[in-house]
């Protein structure tokens, strides 16, 4: 993950009341289809707060977890969160793990690849530290298609003619961009899947709460905005849902998803 990454996604628990929850939630569905056989070692690149690591200890039943991330106030909300003698966190760089060769049964990056300067080295820096044998696997939202949680908002600003915030490596958030980036790994039977979930705030004043919350690359989009164009957003995406009779609003979210064998 990249330092501006890093930077816009520093604040943790920001980060689990955004886009966290929704994070794990396809992160369970992603865990089913991987079918990792209990007992493993694995890998968490680019854990974050912890929200995934909770999720493979829970479902994945491993011998041990090591989460890395850049960010150090998002360890430190991790190590909090998930105090155990299963599950270790490090400040590291995806691009140049701390690990010798081969010492992880399964390496995965949940919900990070797009945000990799360089995707292809992040990949192969997982492969090396995998076991022959082992499991390389990564999400992430459908970043061009719409896919991620997120994306109403992105949508408004773009109809306002403003550009909006994407990771640098959006592209590789394409199935057929996972596809590819690991056959080019030397990767073999290689599957992919398409990770849908329903994402459901209670009320719009919920979904604008958690999305202008001081994380993510809206965060910075929302701090260029005055007042006058702020509320010109808020009422757009508030035009942008059919409220159901509950008050709630509810929409379609999806990831990519790609695995492969060292």
């Amino acid at each position: 993950m990249s330092q501006e990454a890093a930077r816009q996604f520093s604040d943790g628990q920001a980060y689990e009341h955004q886009i966290g929850r929704w994070s794990r939630k396809v992160g369970v569905q992603f865990l089913d289809w991987c079918k990792v056989p209990a007992g493993k070692a694995w890998l968490d690149v680019g854990c974050g707060n912890g929200a995934f690591t909770a999720e493979i200890l829970a479902k994945a039943n491993p011998s041990r977890v090591t989460g890395i991330d850049p960010a150090p106030a998002q360890i430190e909300f991790a190590r909090k969160r998930l105090d155990g003698d299963r599950a270790t966190f490090e400040l590291g760089d995806a691009q140049c793990l701390p690990f010798a060769d081969g010492v992880f049964d399964v390496a995965c990056m949940a919900l990070v690849i797009a945000f990799v300067p360089d995707p292809a080295k992040g990949v192969a820096e997982m492969k090396r530290v995998t076991r022959g044998g082992g499991m390389i696997a990564t999400y992430m939202w459908d970043l061009p298609n719409g896919g991620v949680p997120t994306s109403p908002f992105y949508a408004a600003l773009r109809d306002m003619g403003l550009p909006a915030p994407m990771p640098p490596q959006a592209e590789a958030s394409r199935q057929e961009a996972l596809i590819e980036l690991w056959r080019a790994a030397g990767l073999r039977d290689i599957e992919s899947t398409v990770l849908r979930i329903t994402v459901e705030h209670p009320n719009f004043e919920a979904f604008w709460e958690a999305n202008t919350l001081p994380v993510g690359p809206q965060a910075d989009r929302m701090r260029q905005l005055d007042a006058s164009a702020r509320e010109d957003l808020k009422q757009r995406l508030k035009a942008t849902f059919r409220t159901l009779a509950d008050g709630s609003i509810k929409f379609e979210s999806f990831a990519n998803a790609v695995k492969g064998i060292v």
